[in-house]
């Protein structure tokens, strides 16, 4: 189980700040004279391919572990509690929740949504 990385920087569209209607969803800035563009001192980062997360770490948990959903009983014991950390489904009520986190915690699985 690897850890993920420290956090990327938040990048926000070229003068978001500026004008309400842009927002803050990044746009690539592609004006001729832009300083942002052209990468000059004191402008935010620009996304780049050196941000990118490592290929295994992709997709997962914050936690380092897959996340698989579980809707009952025979899907969390074919989890492997050393990779996998199971997510109970939302439309699973209280009383099966409760057998399935006996369950869990019985086999050593890792519940993100425990939740009782």
């Amino acid at each position: 189980m690897m850890i993920r990385k420290t956090k990327k920087p938040n990048f926000k569209r070229q003068e978001w700040f500026r004008y309400k209607k842009l927002g803050e969803t990044y746009r690539k800035p592609k004006g001729k004279t832009s300083k942002r563009r052209r990468y000059e001192a004191r402008k935010p980062a620009m996304p780049a391919i050196g941000y990118r997360t490592p290929r295994n770490l992709r997709g997962l948990h914050p936690s380092g572990f897959e996340d698989i959903l579980v809707c009952n009983v025979a899907e969390l014991e074919k989890l492997d509690p050393s990779t996998q950390a199971g997510r109970i489904s939302s439309t699973v009520g209280t009383r099966k929740k409760i057998t399935m986190l006996e369950k869990a915690r019985e086999l050593k699985i890792k519940i993100l949504n425990k939740g009782l």
